[in-house]
C-alpha cells in the first residue's frame, strides 16, 4: 500500500508543473472576478515604516486589515534571491524561472499566465504599473522573453496580447524611433483602444472596452517628485479605480493586476520617505478594490510583494521626524548636483548645497569625496546613471538619520541591487481568500487561482 501511495504522490507532484488546455471543471465556480495588488519590493519592514510614518505606532495601514495573511517565498529556478522577472513569472504561471527571464521556463520555453486563461475564458484583462507597462512584474502576466530587458520585444508583445486595460509608464518604446519607424499607439488605436497620456485623459475615458493609457516615456514620477516635475500623472489609485471601472463591464468577470512599482525603486535608494509616500498611494489603491470587491461579492483581492528589497527595519534610533521633512527623491536630488569639468565627479560645493537644501544634511569634505567616489563606474570610467546615484544619496541620508538599512557595499556586490530572499507578506479578502495562508510558495498562488476560477 506505501509504494502506491508514494506513486500517487509522484503523479500528483508531476501533474502539478503541466500545462493543462483551459476548461471548467464540471461545478461552476463563485468566484468571478481577481484583483491582484502587488507592492513591488514590499517586505514587513517597508510596511511597518510606512505606518509609523503616517499614523504612528497605534494604528495600521488599510491592507493590514485583511483577514486572510500568508507569507511568501520568493526564491528563483537559479539564485535563492529572486529578481522581479523571475518572481513576476512564478506568481504569473506557477513555474520557476532564471533571474531576469519573463513568461518563460529556465530553458525559454514560454508558459502561459493566469491572464492567458481568464482571457481564453471570455474574462476581461488589465495590467497597471507605476514603473513601464512592459517592465517584468507585468511583462511576466502578459508577454514572454528571455531577458526582461528586451523593452521594444516586450512593447510589440502588448500588441498582440489582447489585454484589455493597460496603464503606466514606457512611452517611449511604443514610438517609431523604438519600433522600427510603426507608431504602437496609432496600431492600438487602429484596434479599437481608446488612449490616455495624463490624468485628465484617464478620467475622461468612459465606455470603452480597451483602454491604453502611457502617462510617461520611462517609469512614472515618484510621489515626492511629482510636485517638483509638474506632473499630469494618474496616481496608481486613480489608475486602479479605472481600469475596476472599464473592466467590472465584462458579464464573464475580469482579471486585473495593479503594481505599486515605485516602492522598490525608493527601497533601492534606501529613501525612506519615499518608500512611505508610494505605499499610502499604494494603500489607497488596495482600499478602493477591497470596499469595490465587497460590494461585488464575487471577488478576490490579492495583495502580495514579488520580493524584498534592501532588508528595510524599523530602527530605535531612526529619527523619523527629519526623514518626513525630506520632500524629494534621492533621484531628483542627483539631478540637481552640478557635474565637474571631468564629468565623473559632482562639484564639492554643489554636493553640500543639495544636501543642505533637500535633506538637512551637512557633509564634510571627506564625505563628500567619498560619495564621488562611489558614483563612478571604474571599468567604464564614468558616472552611473541618476537613478543609481540617487541609491547613493539615500543611503547616506539613511545613515546620517539611523534608519535600518542592507549597506551600499552589500547593495552594490548584490545583482538584484539590494533584493533580499526574505519571505514577503500576502493579504487576501474576498471569495476564496482563506486558500492563502501558512506559508507558501510564489508559485502555490497562481495554482491556487487556477483552482478557484474552476480551470
Amino acid at each position: 500500500m506505501k509504494k502506491y501511495s508514494l506513486l500517487l504522490v509522484a503523479l500528483l507532484v508531476v501533474c502539478v508543473g503541466c500545462a493543462p488546455s483551459v476548461q471548467k471543471t464540471a461545478e461552476p465556480s463563485a468566484l468571478q472576478n481577481v484583483i491582484v495588488m502587488f507592492g513591488d519590493g514590499m517586505g514587513v519592514g517597508q510596511i511597518e515604516i510606512s505606518r509609523l510614518f503616517e499614523y504612528g505606532k497605534e494604528e495600521n495601514l488599510f491592507l493590514q486589515s485583511l483577514p486572510h495573511v500568508a507569507l511568501v517565498q520568493t526564491y528563483s529556478a537559479n539564485n535563492f534571491v529572486t529578481d522581479s522577472a523571475a518572481a513576476g513569472t512564478a506568481l504569473a504561471t506557477g513555474y520557476k524561472t532564471d533571474n531576469k527571464m519573463v513568461g518563460v521556463t529556465s530553458d525559454g520555453t514560454p508558459v502561459d499566465s493566469i491572464i492567458d486563461w481568464c482571457r481564453k475564458d471570455g474574462k476581461k484583462t488589465g495590467i497597471i504599473s507605476t514603473n513601464t507597462v512592459y517592465d517584468a512584474t507585468p511583462a511576466s502576466y502578459s508577454v514572454s522573453a528571455e531577458s526582461r530587458y528586451s523593452s521594444a520585444k516586450m512593447a510589440l508583445q502588448l500588441l498582440d496580447s489582447n489585454i484589455d486595460v493597460i496603464l503606466g509608464g514606457g512611452a517611449k518604446y511604443f514610438g517609431p524611433k523604438k519600433q522600427e519607424g510603426v507608431d504602437l499607439v496609432e496600431k492600438f488605436k487602429e484596434k479599437g483602444y481608446a488612449f490616455a497620456a495624463d490624468k485628465d485623459e484617464l478620467m475622461a475615458v468612459e465606455g470603452s472596452e480597451k483602454l491604453l493609457g502611457l502617462f510617461h516615456s520611462s517609469y512614472m514620477n515618484y510621489q515626492q517628485d511629482k510636485e517638483e516635475y509638474e506632473s499630469k500623472e494618474p496616481s496608481l489609485y486613480e489608475m486602479t479605480a479605472k481600469a475596476i471601472e472599464l473592466l467590472s463591464q465584462s458579464e464573464k468577470g475580469f482579471f486585473l493586476m495593479s503594481e505599486g512599482a515605485r516602492i522598490d525603486h525608493a527601497s533601492h535608494a534606501a529613501d525612506f520617505p519615499g518608500v512611505w509616500k508610494e505605499m499610502i498611494d499604494f494603500d489607497a489603491a488596495v482600499k478602493h478594490a477591497v470596499e469595490w470587491a465587497e460590494q461585488d461579492g464575487n471577488t478576490l483581492v490579492l495583495v502580495l510583494a514579488d520580493h524584498e528589497t534592501m532588508s528595510f527595519g524599523a530602527a530605535e534610533a531612526m529619527d523619523i521626524e527629519a526623514l518626513k521633512q525630506i520632500q524629494v527623491s534621492p533621484e531628483y536630488m542627483a539631478v540637481k548636483m552640478e557635474k565637474a569639468e571631468s564629468g565623473t565627479a559632482f562639484i564639492p560645493s554643489s554636493v553640500k548645497a543639495i544636501f543642505n537644501e533637500y535633506a538637512n544634511i551637512e557633509l564634510t569634505d571627506e564625505e563628500v569625496a567619498a560619495f564621488n567616489d562611489r558614483i563612478v563606474d571604474k571599468e567604464e570610467n564614468k558616472m552611473y546613471y541618476e537613478y543609481k546615484i540617487g541609491w547613493e544619496v539615500g543611503s547616506i541620508i539613511a545613515e546620517k538619520y539611523h534608519a535600518a538599512v542592507m549597506s551600499t557595499g552589500s547593495r552594490k556586490l548584490s545583482d538584484t541591487g539590494g533584493h533580499t530572499g526574505n519571505m514577503v507578506p500576502l493579504f487576501a479578502y474576498g471569495v476564496g481568500a482563506e486558500r492563502f495562508e501558512g506559508v507558501l510558495d510564489n508559485t502555490d498562488v497562481p495554482k491556487i487561482l487556477r483552482e478557484l476560477l474552476g480551470y
